[in-house]
């Protein structure tokens, strides 16, 4: 079975960043990017731009290298990313928000690293980093003397653009490459396809090294609209609300989980920001429809959901479904639509032979979207990257271990994956990767950890540990697994057991730990919500909350909330909480600075926070 993307012809030199050349030359004055109440120009920030790629070409870093990038949302990263493009390098961007032993890793999955772009809040991250580390502030003299005209670099459609992590099969990062020519195709597919143009304005709302980031901070620039970037490392569903309604914004991509919160949010406060958007482009992890059906079918909601899937080895996105057409009969997953343009979606058996429509089989994708490989070696997962003919022409496949099938209606549809990968809030994480991580703690005999939809039916990491001899601390072991995983990659639980259950073929019996953390959750104690008033009554108020989302009937005032196994989702729906029973908007950095009872219930009461009666 092969679904078949439309045939558009692309330009003879297919280069993201000309796109963004053409709009300041036709537009120079337009605003580019707009952060934390700085403005740029197009002018402005191609002049800048141009400057850093003069500096890296200088310095021997043009056609062909690749330029780690360690910054927050801000201008300077847009600058640093238009200008390794326009010197015809590549970016691997490195996430801030990981811990420095976990980009330390990365740094050592990174091939032929020519340098990294870094800020005095980041740099300290990465000081297990073997090549220079540079900031843009600190550039301002040496850049100034530079020219500002556009390199003269012979950037082409199969150079590679950047290059992001993943998880593989093995537990080890990998290293990605795509190409200017699959980017391009994408980003052309969106501008055609959604008629976006210079009003689109983007929100980039998902963080720096997810891969749906990339696509979201070049889509307005290629389309000559502006880009909004939020001041903060951590998701902010408040600050993201506010800036949505403030700015027109009118175009937003993130993650299933992310969208689930947005609406929330708004939900509770009676808005229709979010409704009134043009297009909100998620996926990354399977949907939950009921989170966000009533949301959509309320009157006046125009904004347009578009269900896609794609993989971060073929550009992001293979696909898109527009949601109003979706009319779920029961409990059928909802489809993710036809292929982009130049792509091919191919249903293959075990034998890699096509099957039948409403057949079973592994999801590959071939055509302008697939990218350049993996970069840091030739592993097994290299392997699936392969060849097929299609119209008698070679075309490139890549084999994604998703298992789906095509509906009476001609649209994919993802039924899970093949392998032991699942998507935890957007991020593909084999769980084989925390097990290795958790034994190499010592103290520990066996791991398993297994994904549990939790309550509001999104995925959660649960371990189950069998102790070498002591009873061991879950507060502990978070804490250890946090200096080297990101925190999406640390289980929300921590269950021991005498021993790992394993089924008739000697494999891991999953189905039966599942099953235990069930009974187990079972009978856990909610505490009630405790009664809130004036400020003196705050700390009991977060606490009740903290208890409740925690589910946990224990939480001290001084308990650290990512020891007791938080996760921004659940830090998300605290802050949303806060909003709606006590009354008071904490900023997201704010809730990540002060992780415990006592010292966000002193920030809110230093703002002078009153809650409601």
């Amino acid at each position: 079975m092969i679904l078949r993307g439309k045939r558009v012809a692309l330009p003879p030199t297919p280069v993201v960043h000309r796109r963004f050349e053409a709009h300041a030359r036709d537009t120079p004055d337009a605003v580019a990017v707009s952060c934390a109440g700085e403005q740029v120009t197009y002018a402005e920030l191609d002049a800048a731009a141009n400057q850093f790629a003069h500096l890296l070409i200088a310095r021997g870093h043009g056609r062909g290298a690749k330029v780690g990038i360690c910054l927050d949302y801000s201008i300077d990263l847009l600058i640093a990313v238009l200008g390794t493009l326009k010197a015809g390098a590549a970016y691997v961007p490195f996430d801030p928000a990981y811990p420095a032993a976990r980009l330390g890793l990365l740094l050592q999955q990174t091939p032929d690293l020519a340098l990294i772009v870094a800020s005095p809040a980041t740099a300290g991250l990465l000081q297990s980093a073997a090549v220079e580390v540079i900031a843009p502030d600190r550039l301002s003299d040496r850049l100034q003397g530079l020219p500002e005209t556009d390199p003269d670099v012979p950037v082409i459609g199969d150079d590679l653009c950047y290059a992001v992590f993943t998880s593989g099969s093995t537990g080890t990062p990998k290293l990605t490459g795509v190409r200017h020519k699959g980017w391009f195709n994408l980003l052309n597919w969106l501008r055609l396809e959604y008629r976006l143009h210079p009003g689109s304005s983007n929100l980039v709302v998902s963080a720096f090294g997810f891969d749906l980031s990339q696509r979201s901070l070049m889509m307005p620039l290629f389309c000559g609209a502006t880009q909004f970037l939020m001041a903060s490392r951590n998701f902010d569903a408040a600050m993201t609300y506010r800036l949505l309604g403030e700015h027109g914004i009118r175009t937003v991509h993130c993650a299933s989980s992310t969208l689930y919160l947005l609406v929330d949010w708004e939900t509770a406060r009676g808005g229709e920001v979010l409704s009134k958007l043009d297009y909100v482009l998620f996926g990354g992890e399977p949907l939950h429809v009921e989170r966000i059906a009533e949301w959509a079918r309320r009157e006046g909601n125009t904004c347009t959901l578009l269900h896609q899937y794609g993989v971060a080895e073929c550009t992001d996105v293979a696909t898109s479904y527009d949601l109003a057409g979706f009319r779920p009969t029961g409990h059928e997953n909802a489809p993710v639509g036809p292929p982009v343009h130049n792509t091919e979606i191919h249903i293959l058996d075990e034998r890699a032979h096509g099957v039948g429509a409403g057949e079973y089989g592994e999801i590959c994708i071939s055509g302008t979207s697939v990218g350049a490989g993996y970069l840091n070696g030739a592993g097994p997962e290299s392997e699936r990257f392969t060849t097929v003919l299609v119209d008698g022409e070679p075309r490139r496949l890549y084999r994604t271990g998703d298992l789906g099938c095509v509906n009476e209606s001609g649209d994919l549809v993802v039924v899970g994956r093949m392998d032991a990968q699942v998507k935890v809030r957007g991020m593909r994480i084999d769980p084989t990767d925390v097990e290795r991580a958790l034994v190499r703690l010592g103290g520990i005999r066996q791991a398993a950890v297994v994904p549990v939809a939790g309550d509001t039916g999104e995925n959660e990491l649960i371990a189950f540990i069998v102790p070498e001899h002591d009873r061991l601390d879950p507060s502990r072991l978070r804490a250890d697994l946090l200096e080297t995983l990101p925190r999406s990659m640390v289980p929300a639980r921590f269950l021991e057991i005498p021993r790992i259950p394993l089924s008739p073929h000697g494999k891991v019996d999953r189905a039966v730990l599942i099953a235990d953390f069930r009974n187990r959750r079972a009978d856990m104690v909610d505490r009630p919500l405790m009664a809130h008033g004036s400020t003196a009554m705050i700390a009991d108020g977060v606490q009740a909350i903290w208890c409740r989302e925690l589910e946990r009937d224990d939480i001290s005032i001084d308990d650290d909330f990512f020891v007791l196994g938080g996760q921004s989702v659940i830090m998300a729906r605290i802050q949303r909480a806060l909003v709606q029973e006590l009354g008071v908007e904490v900023p997201m950095d704010q809730m990540f600075m002060n992780p415990t009872v006592a010292s966000i219930s002193a920030y809110i009461e230093s703002q002078g926070a009153v809650t409601q009666q």
